[in-house]
């Protein structure tokens, strides 16, 4: 997801996009302890979201 995006979705869309991000994090984890990725990069792509989303989050906090 594209910080363009994320700039524009609502304060309740932020936090449900967080917490899908979160989850679909988890399980991406725990599928490649398992057996590994087909693409391991996803894991990192999928972290990376879930700190923008956290940053902006907080920025949104802190206004």
């Amino acid at each position: 997801m594209k910080q363009s995006e994320i700039e524009k979705l609502s304060v309740a869309e932020l936090q449900d996009e967080l917490v899908n991000a979160r989850r679909s994090y988890t399980d991406l984890k725990m599928a490649h302890a398992i057996t590994p990725l087909d693409n391991p990069a996803q894991l990192r792509t999928v972290r990376r979201t879930i700190a923008r989303l956290a940053t902006e989050s907080r920025k949104r906090e802190l206004e």
